[in-house]
């Protein structure tokens, strides 16, 4: 039996409440989250894996955040006294890590707070070949190791090599997209001072595209814009800027690109939904009858898309946790989220904003050369098919009880479905609606779709009479 040296110290459970989310772990540097207790988590994270089978190794990379590269040192050497060995990528976006964890067959860590502001950080951990780690499936373990200390064994420490894995990513995206022949065009790429400046050039180098570089200097305290492109004020840099240089196309990211948004050639922003929808029929093209993946707020497009191409769409949960699972129960190609995150089976079914954007090149360069050439507002028409509202947040103290009051004013009404799937989804012939609590928040998420703006405000305007009162 091996001896235990030492213990780490335990951690306070308020503290821990408000820094493992439902996915990862997030909190402000280093008020919540400091070095000594990513060195507990990175034992606590081998001490999880080791309960499920040996572990051979971890990988571990961070974004451009400054706190970013000593919380991660802590963690490997936590990771490493427990006896296992590290392989730092550096600087990386979470897409590369996971493909990191899938190249090398090992479980990984990515220090990175997305696009929260610059005080935060976090970890995203993954198991070996990048799948998931949430709450459900590793994190609850971790969280109650870390309030009672945990145990360092005696015996060997691990050591800790570094390895660039920016050309073995890029290597290994374009067996995913083939862009060998893609034609000559303009791309602006918003990076929002995230990782996205470090891998475009990479991913994009010797193709015949003009790359017209927004932010792309690595920048944690987010100068220009926060990255977060799902709010779409962080969006008008890159608007103006493909209306600007008559581009045919911009692609914006958040901060550590797993998520990408799109700009038409006119600088309208293409919902993440239309894109899933263009992703989804071009996997089928590849691969006639595949299942399709879509969370239940993305738009019935996608499922309507799915159909039309002879593919098989499965409605999940809200979360990558979620979506993962089902793509690996189904054998999914494909899954796609409105929140901007696109998963790939070939890409360990981990998210990618960069393959996302590298589809939306492909397609748009297969559209037609010169003059014949279709604009990407034209090749996006067929899936953009109905209104969104986009989701609008609400503070509310007891979400349960509104969201009660919500179902029982709606389960009589003629001709339409509710479900409870994910909060309370109504549903009738030509529209829906979602409501659901945050996890982390006092806040109800409403979405709402229609076939017409008309009908997409009625019902918007009424539901969120619901949620608010006379006080909205």
């Amino acid at each position: 039996m091996t001896a235990e040296r030492d213990r780490t110290p335990p951690v306070a459970a308020a503290l821990l409440a408000s820094i493992v989310k439902a996915y990862d772990v997030r909190g402000v540097v280093p008020d919540q989250l400091d070095a000594e207790i990513c060195r507990a988590i990175g034992a606590a994270f081998v001490q999880m894996l080791a309960a499920e089978g040996a572990v051979s190794g971890m990988v571990v990379g961070y974004d451009m955040r400054p706190t970013s590269p000593e919380l991660a040192a802590a963690f490997a050497d936590g990771v490493a006294a427990a006896g296992v060995d590290v392989t730092m990528i550096g600087l990386a976006s979470t897409d590369e890590l996971y493909c990191a964890s899938g190249l090398l067959g090992l479980p990984g860590a990515m220090f990175t707070a997305s696009h929260n502001p610059a005080q935060y950080n976090g970890i995203k951990l993954c198991r070996s070949y990048a799948a998931p780690v949430g709450q459900e499936s590793g994190l609850a373990e971790i969280k109650n190791a870390l309030a009672v200390g945990v145990p360092i064994p005696g015996g060997p420490v691990g050591t800790i090599t570094s390895r660039d894995m920016l050309a073995d990513y890029v290597a290994h995206l374009h067996s995913v997209v083939d862009l060998t022949d893609v034609r000559p065009m303009t791309v602006v790429i918003d990076a929002g001072n995230g990782m996205a400046g470090l891998t475009s050039p990479a991913v994009f180098a010797g193709l015949p595209i003009t790359m017209i570089p927004l932010f792309f200097e690595l920048d944690g305290a987010f100068p220009n814009h926060e990255a977060n492109p799902i709010e779409p004020s962080n969006l008008r840099d890159l608007q103006a800027a493909v209306v600007e240089h008559g581009a045919d196309i911009g692609l914006a990211f958040d901060g550590d690109a797993d998520r990408c948004f799109v700009v038409d050639e006119r600088g309208e922003i293409v919902s993440p939904s239309v894109l899933a929808a263009l992703i989804a029929d071009r996997e089928l093209a590849r691969e006639p009858g595949g299942t399709v993946i879509y969370n239940l707020i993305t738009s019935r497009a996608v499922p309507e898309v799915v159909a039309e191409a002879g593919g098989t769409a499965v409605r999940t949960r809200v979360g990558h946790s979620f979506i993962k699972e089902i793509m690996a129960k189904t054998g999914a190609v494909f899954g796609g989220e409105h929140s901007g995150h696109f998963y790939f089976r070939d890409f360990w079914r981990a998210d990618s904003g960069m393959l996302a954007g590298m589809h939306a090149l492909a397609a748009l360069s297969g559209s037609g050369e010169g003059d014949s050439a279709v604009a990407l507002s034209q090749l996006l028409a067929p899936y953009d098919r109905y209104a969104a509202s986009g989701e609008i947040n609400s503070t509310v103290a007891d979400q349960a009880q509104v969201i009660t009051a919500i179902r029982a004013s709606w389960v009589e009404r003629p001709r339409v479905t509710l479900d409870e799937l994910d909060g309370l989804t109504v549903a009738g012939e030509s529209w829906w609606f979602n409501v659901r609590a945050s996890n982390t928040e006092p806040l109800l998420r409403l979405n709402v779709e229609a076939r017409t703006t008309k009908k997409l405000d009625a019902v918007r305007d009424e539901v969120l009479g619901q949620i608010r009162g006379d006080g909205r």
